[in-house]
């Protein structure tokens, strides 16, 4: 007869209270814990969105197969079947299975592993075989609370295993309603597999659509598409054939060939997800251009081409692998908003897991079009694996990402023509970069944009380029901004500066100004606005003598155009700087450009503030 056995779930420890002998400086008691408490933490407080549970019960799985995989390596036996996961949702029984052929657990393993609170059994396996980089490598478990996220759907929660190398099988059962305890029993159910495990969850009522096979389907690929062993899900299937019409039969002419029509058939079959691999796993060397594509469109939804890629892999102080890509078109969710968070595309991976896609600290928000993955076993996750922790190996990634996209747009601009595609698309958001930049990348940047100038033509200018053709007395790199490269070549403040054959850069973004007043210098040349009052354009001594003698002449009448236009003039004075206009408005030291105000009082008008622009 079968024998049925409750025990306790441990917390800690074997006893819920071990009071130690007493010394002089008082009692020793260890912690105790409500369990029933500890697991309802566990399970409603670790996760935040319920359908994680499957991407835990396939890590496990997935841990169990390379464990088997792993010993059997070691053993020189080798491994008699393929290693695989199955998935069985059934409406029928409301009941979701997942069934792995991996090494098993052991009647005492089931109690420790199952039945003590963050005791890993993957943890206790790297401990024990962690010489091995392949070990290492692949096992993906490592807190011991994954398990228990099965609760977050399932009432009721059934695992019949049998361990490698052993013919006992057991069955562990524990209830949502008294989680405190959980029973072990010998199982005789059908187990095809040599060894493995089968989970059996009861699924809660409003779990239903977790008994869909297109949802369970959908958070596989989502989760577990890249995990080592294939997966397959029992799923429908529905196919159309033709079949005679017999309704119709009766119309048909002599000689006509018979009436069909089509009907669905549906059957049930074997699916399996997970047969792309993970492509950054690869070396780049065995990598074409076509897998890089192919992998971009289905991994990202895409059905455009990427302009780039890198794949790069980083050992050292952090160790972690990549594959980044630059759109060949604006992705669709930021068309509308540059910086919908929404919308990041950098999918992070643990061991091949996908954790999550919408870490705002894994890149900056100006690559916030970048699309790709970073698989890397050193990040600080919480132990829900929802939370990324700000520490040194995330400030290390970060910038380790952040230069090889800068990488990728310098190879891009040796493509004159990719790269005025990938400027119009995102050149702004490069602008962003120098304005928020906390890495030093401001110089690199800058050597990226494109401009406008007084000598560009129909082509945009670098600063490098702009640098490169400066005139030999010139000092500094000169400025206007303007709303448009048309209304800036009409500017008065450009004659003295045409005359000396000074090149002018045209800045007709809101933004670059910003950008302008971040950099201050480029290539230790200062960066001069050349429509404010106190630029230097290059006057000789004697240039400067005869305007101070017009200023004594034209006192009187600059003195008098200052009271007649007071209320919008700061001052009026004689300037040096036009050769054909009679005057010319320029800004304060510290006065605010024509297109910063406007731009100022856009962003005001949307706040409902007042702005304060002062005069000219």
């Amino acid at each position: 007869a079968r024998t049925t056995r409750f025990t306790r779930l441990y917390a800690d420890a074997d006893k819920s209270e071990i009071e130690e002998p007493k010394t002089q400086d008082g009692e020793t008691f260890q912690f105790q814990a409500e369990v029933g408490r500890v697991m309802d933490i566990i399970i409603n407080s670790l996760y935040s969105n319920r359908d994680v549970f499957l991407r835990e019960m396939m890590s496990n799985a997935a841990d169990a197969c390379d464990k088997k995989r792993f010993l059997s390596m070691q053993d020189g036996t080798g491994v008699k079947e393929q290693l695989k996961i199955k998935v069985i949702p059934s409406k029928d029984s409301r009941t979701l299975i997942i069934e792995d052929n991996g090494i098993g657990m052991s009647k005492e393993e089931l109690r420790k592993n199952l039945g003590r609170i963050a005791q890993s059994g993957t943890a206790k396996f790297m401990e024990e075989y962690g010489k091995s980089e392949d070990a290492q490598q692949n096992l993906i478990g490592k807190f011991g609370v994954g398990f228990y996220s099965a609760f977050l759907v399932a009432d009721k929660v059934e695992v019949v295993t049998k361990k490698l190398g052993t013919t006992e099988q057991h069955r562990w059962t524990s209830e949502s309603k008294s989680m405190d305890q959980f029973k072990i029993k010998s199982d005789s159910s059908p187990f095809p597999a040599q060894s493995g495990t089968r989970i059996i969850l009861h699924l809660k009522d409003d779990c239903d659509d977790y008994l869909d096979d297109f949802k369970i389907k959908e958070l596989l690929r989502k989760y577990s598409e890249f995990v080592n062993f294939p997966i397959e899900v029992w799923a429908q299937k529905t196919s159309y054939e033709q079949v005679p019409d017999d309704a119709a039969s009766n119309a048909t002419q002599p000689g006509e060939p018979p009436k069909t029509k089509t009907v669905a058939k549906t059957t049930e079959a074997w699916e399996t997800l997970n047969e792309q691999k993970p492509i950054w796993l690869r070396n780049p060397r065995e990598v074409n251009r076509s897998d890089y594509t192919e992998f971009y469109k289905s991994t990202f939804r895409a059905f455009d081409e990427p302009l780039t890629s890198a794949h790069f892999s980083v050992e050292g102080q952090v160790e972690f692998k990549s594959l980044l890509y630059v759109p060949g078109s604006v992705p669709f969710e930021l068309m509308n908003n540059m910086f919908d968070n929404s919308a990041r595309g950098v999918r992070l991976y643990v061991k091949r897991v996908f954790i999550n896609d919408k870490f705002e600290d894994l890149m900056p928000r100006w690559l916030l079009f970048i699309r790709g993955v970073v698989d890397s076993d050193d990040l600080p996750l919480n132990v829900g694996r929802e939370i990324l922790q700000k520490s040194n190996v995330l400030r290390l990634i970060r910038r380790r990402l952040v230069r090889r996209s800068i990488d990728m747009f310098k190879e891009l601009a040796q493509d004159e023509t990719k790269y005025k595609k990938f400027w119009d698309m995102f050149g702004k958001y490069l602008k962003i970069g120098i304005i928020e930049d906390d890495m030093n990348n401001k110089e690199e940047l800058a050597k990226l944009c494109r401009f406008w100038s007084s000598k560009s033509g129909d082509k945009l200018v670098t600063l490098e380029s702009y640098v490169s053709n400066m005139k030999e007395d010139q000092k500094a790199i000169y400025y206007i901004t303007a709303e448009s490269k048309n209304q800036a070549e009409k500017s008065p403040t450009l004659e003295k500066l045409r005359k000396l054959g000074y090149e002018v850069l045209y800045l007709t973004d809101p933004v670059d100004e910003f950008v302008f007043q971040s950099l201050r210098t480029f290539d230790e040349k200062e960066l001069v606005d050349a429509s404010k009052e106190s630029v230097d354009v290059g006057a000789t001594d004697e240039e400067k003598k005869q305007q101070e003698e017009m200023k004594k002449d034209y006192e009187q009448l600059t003195s008098w155009l200052k009271n007649l236009l007071s209320s919008n003039v700061e001052a009026v004075q004689i300037s040096n700087r036009l050769t054909e206009s009679p005057a010319v408005l320029v800004q304060g030291q510290f006065g605010m450009s024509p297109t910063m105000e406007r731009f100022m009082r856009a962003q005001a008008s949307t706040t409902g503030k007042q702005l304060d622009t002062g005069v000219f």
